[in-house]
């Protein structure tokens, strides 16, 4: 029987275009609220987002009680706290700024049991939430567990191949807009630079090329569409707060247009 959490790896190397819901918000009601609309999966970040060990614990089972996976971007280096969100039942890590060959080692070497890495032992919440028994969970994590290298300075971009071929890499994921300042030199931040659009086209090919799967961070849906057309497996719509403000923006204006005899009743 299909299972979501143990699943989502293969629907990524599937080529399937998926979109997840990017949650940088610690209350456990936006991943209760957002996994029960129609994404994929849900991304705790880490980095950017204000979210702690308690709230990402919280969130993968809030979660996974509405039968979505769960993805955690770490905070920059933190590769045993990797271990830890999958130790919580998180099925893939997704590691900001890895430039170079020994990073990309580093972060397997937290996500992946032996003979790939050097993963601890202790899925005491993953267990459960994935149903399987201790060995069960030993023998496959390696395959449904989807390690994630990002891909945004101009050192990733030289190492990229060389990162691609990390056994236990399993897919990159763009930042664009770290990658528009580290190809602008510094001068602007343009997630739709033509320089960042090029690289996401090399980014991609060099993907393939290698056997692996590509991410990317975008801020509309539109934009999401447009780069899960062109083959990368995973896509956001932007972030929690982003969606809020949309929704409230998009309601007022409709508001505001009944009031002034410029809209119809929509229910």
């Amino acid at each position: 029987m299909p299972h979501p959490l143990l699943d989502h790896a293969d629907l990524l190397r599937s080529g399937r275009p998926t979109f997840t819901a990017w949650m940088g918000m610690t209350d456990s009601i936006m991943p209760d609220t957002l996994a029960r609309e129609d994404f994929d999966s849900i991304t705790f970040d880490m980095q950017h987002g204000m979210h702690t060990e308690a709230s990402v614990a919280s969130g993968i089972s809030m979660a996974a009680l509405a039968g979505k996976p769960s993805l955690v971007r770490i905070p920059v280096a933190a590769f045993p706290l990797a271990s830890r969100m999958l130790d919580f039942g998180a099925v893939g890590i997704i590691a900001p700024m890895i430039n170079s060959v020994e990073d990309a080692r580093q972060l397997v070497a937290y996500t992946k049991f032996p003979p790939l890495g050097e993963r601890s032992w202790g899925p005491l919440r993953a267990i459960p939430l994935t149903g399987l028994d201790m060995n069960t969970y030993l023998r496959t994590a390696n395959r449904f567990v989807t390690t994630i290298a990002m891909i945004e300075t101009r050192a990733a971009m030289d190492a990229l191949d060389g990162i691609l071929s990390v056994e236990g890499i399993d897919g990159v994921f763009v930042g664009p807009s770290d990658l528009s300042i580290a190809l602008s030199d510094g001068t602007e931040v343009n997630a739709r630079a033509a320089a960042v659009d090029t690289a996401l086209d090399h980014i991609l090919a060099r993907a393939r090329a290698h056997g692996k799967h590509a991410s990317a961070f975008v801020v509309s849906g539109a934009r999401a569409g447009e780069i899960a057309a062109r083959g990368y497996a995973m896509v956001t719509l932007g972030t929690d707060t982003h969606l809020i403000q949309v929704g409230a923006r998009t309601e007022l204006t409709a508001a505001r247009g009944m009031l002034r005899g410029e809209g119809k009743q929509a229910y």
